[in-house]
């Protein structure tokens, strides 16, 4: 089960890595982050394909949509300075109170 949880992490980072290359890449004109941010997305479906083998599809996607709006949010704001109002930071601390109460309670598939 580490294993499935270690791939959604990665998919995870592999998504937001990709995310945060869109605005780099200036709507894909640009081929070095375009061709990073293709590879990155790819490479997040690829690993969620052996996490749905071992988890219900619905809290995988909750908790790579999760955690991934939490965390390009958080680097949003460092990288980009983009703003964030309290309330969107209390939106966000509870996006990730709740991936982690759904994991927390559901029946894992062994």
């Amino acid at each position: 089960m580490t294993k499935t949880y270690l791939f959604l992490i990665i998919a995870i980072f592999c998504e937001v890595c990709g995310t945060m290359l869109l605005p780099v890449s200036q709507n894909f004109t640009k081929i070095i982050p375009t061709t990073s941010l293709a590879v990155l997305y790819l490479s997040s479906f690829y690993l969620l394909t052996f996490v749905v083998d071992k988890l219900p599809i619905a809290i995988v996607y909750a908790t790579w949509s999760g955690l991934g709006i939490f965390t390009i949010a958080i680097l949003g704001y460092i990288f980009f300075k983009q703003s964030l109002s309290w309330q969107a930071i209390l939106g966000l601390f509870l996006i990730v109170i709740g991936v982690v109460l759904v994991n927390t309670f559901t029946q894992k598939i062994f």
